[in-house]
């Protein structure tokens, strides 16, 4: 039967210290964009750059709240299974049928590994898509257990699903960046002040006129602001010149 439900796992836009990892879902009557997920990369032990990381962090915490929450699901050959009678009937399971990562042969070993040490490798289907040469769309490579890496016709219907899957996932996978990004943009360096709540921020803004402004004020100065005490504004005094 066709998959009821795909997830599709892309990571090809992530880097820098805000990474975001991000998850699409699509059905028989198309995306269920009501079911998108992204993951901002939690690990300190990722370096910016490592793709293969942030993959495993994403498969980890995706795959294990899965379990939690549904139980480990029938085999892709529909034996050992433990599933639900409800997960067998609806039409929108909680498991996906098959997951596509956007990526080759490393990304794959980082999926297997997860996969493994989670004990449903052979629960749910993966498939690795890789660019084709020059990143030419047409020319992708895919990699799944027991087959060799192999390739589609040009024009093979199911290539072009593909691909239309694989861009919606780059496209989410970049939105979820660029507003993760634009959030820290904007983030007051204030808010990091433990005490510092909404009435004494406005006082300091006030009176200082920008954030950038109230880290260069003198202990004395700080002090002046209506509301703020003189051990407040020591802590403010000791937050900004403490992490330089």
């Amino acid at each position: 039967r066709p998959p009821r439900r795909i997830e599709v796992y892309d990571n090809s836009h992530i880097m820098g210290t805000n990474a975001v990892g991000a998850m699409i879902v699509a059905g028989p009557e198309g995306f269920l964009k009501n079911q998108y997920r992204k993951f901002n990369i939690r690990s300190t032990e990722i370096t910016p750059g490592d793709d293969f990381g942030m993959m495993r962090e994403v498969m980890q915490r995706r795959f294990s709240r899965l379990i939690k929450e549904h139980g480990v699901p029938r085999g892709t050959d529909g034996a050992n299974g433990v599933a639900t009678p409800q997960e067998e009937t609806e039409e929108n399971p909680a498991w996906p049928d098959l997951i596509l990562i956007d990526g080759g042969q490393g990304q794959m070993s980082s999926v297997r590994q997860v996969l493994d040490e989670l004990g449903i490798r052979d629960k749910v289907a993966a498939i690795g898509v890789a660019k084709g040469v020059d990143r030419d769309a047409g020319r992708e490579r895919f990699f799944m257990d027991g087959r060799e890496p192999f390739m589609l016709p040009v024009r093979d219907p199911v290539l072009y699903f593909i691909q239309r899957l694989r861009d919606e996932a780059h496209r989410f996978a970049i939105g979820s960046h660029r507003a993760r990004r634009k959030k820290e943009m904007v983030k007051n360096p204030l808010d990091e002040i433990s005490g510092i709540g909404p009435a004494r921020k406005r006082a300091l803004l006030h009176h200082f006129g920008t954030a950038k402004a109230v880290s260069r004020a003198a202990l004395e100065d700080l002090q002046a602001v209506d509301g703020i005490s003189e051990s407040m504004a020591r802590l403010i005094y000791n937050h900004f010149h403490e992490s330089r």
